[in-house]
């Protein structure tokens, strides 16, 4: 039995959970909130996580971070983007080294443009940094239905052990050594999954969210590539494969803010009607300075970022993009 802990107790940590509890591991939860603590001890059920599924009495929960970190064999972040660093930091003096850990979280930190990885990299330096990406909605995978994801690390034999860890029979994992473009990949699809939603919001149909995503793909891919990525994952499961499932589906929180906003809220407002974090807004700001940093042309996230910080108009956003000047599809 893998003694884990599990740095976040969202909807995707909740799963996680589940599924390592059912793949017969010791697993704990951590959330900063002594009342979350209170009510799941109460009820076994995290309400404002994954309301009616109820949790395994052999799965424990503490708002104590020395408690989750000490003795275990692999650690968990699944926090919120924005709050990786501040958690590794507060979490940093229980953490061994050469701990195993593992970023469930996808974004782009505003102030640095590192990535999570990197996050977790620079507060601890001594420790064995993987990531898990890959189309994977909480609610599906806390109900077993089949879902297939990526374990990215530099180091073959961790990756092989955390494949063993987190894979069942409804659970595939594949293992890459691309964490770069892992880690963008899950990153930047969230930005261009606020796009999709407002075409949906706006009433546009099939073309233009087929448009929107293979256009998308291709400016992920442009600047992961110049960041040191490998082509061939944005053409995988945390490229395409979670691009697809972002961008469609109305459990992906990013999409859902983006329908609001296409049907007329503010950004402020659309965040407020999803009620959770949407990681989108976070990275879309840093995924534009990146794209000046490498050089790089990615005008659907230009027009993101006028649509949530400059109050573009979204249908105006939409035609600046089709009147671009012309150009070949691939050069």
């Amino acid at each position: 039995m893998i003694n884990i802990g599990i740095i976040g107790a969202g909807s995707w940590g909740s799963a996680l959970a589940i599924l390592l509890d059912n793949n017969g591991h010791k697993v704990s939860m951590w959330t900063h909130t002594p009342e979350v603590v209170y009510e799941f001890n109460k009820s076994r059920e995290l309400k404002n996580a994954l309301p009616g599924l109820v949790f395994p009495d052999s799965i424990d929960i503490t708002d104590d971070l020395e408690t989750i970190c000490s003795n275990k064999d692999i650690l968990v972040f699944v926090v919120a983007s924005p709050f990786i660093r501040e958690t590794a930091i507060k979490a940093k003096p229980f953490i061994k080294e050469e701990q195993i850990i593992v970023n469930a979280s996808k974004g782009i930190e505003e102030a640095t443009l590192y990535t999570l990885t990197d996050v977790l990299a620079d507060v601890l330096p001594k420790t064995e940094i993987a990531v898990l990406s890959g189309p994977s909605h909480a609610e599906e995978v806390s109900k077993k239905i089949p879902t297939t994801v990526v374990i990215g690390s530099k180091n073959q034999d961790i990756a092989n052990y955390l494949q063993d860890v987190f894979m069942n029979e409804s659970f595939r994992v594949y293992t890459s050594p691309d964490v770069q473009g892992i880690e963008l990949g899950g990153s930047l699809k969230n930005v261009i999954a606020l796009a999709a939603g407002i075409c949906d919001g706006l009433g546009f149909g099939d073309n233009t969210k087929a448009a929107l995503m293979t256009r998308g793909v291709a400016e992920i891919a442009r600047l992961g590539i110049a960041m040191g990525g490998k082509v061939e994952t944005f053409a995988g499961l945390s490229g395409v494969g979670d691009l697809i499932v972002t961008c469609s589906s109305n459990h992906s929180r990013n999409r859902m803010a983006g329908y609001y906003i296409g049907q007329g809220s503010s950004p402020s407002q659309a965040m407020d009607k999803v009620k959770q974090v949407v990681e989108g807004v976070y990275s879309a700001k840093a995924a534009l300075a990146l794209a000046k940093k490498y050089k790089v042309e990615m005008p659907i996230v230009e027009q993101i970022n006028k649509v949530l910080f400059e109050n573009k108009d979204p249908k105006e956003a939409v035609a600046d993009l089709l009147l671009r000047d012309k150009r070949r599809e691939f050069y």
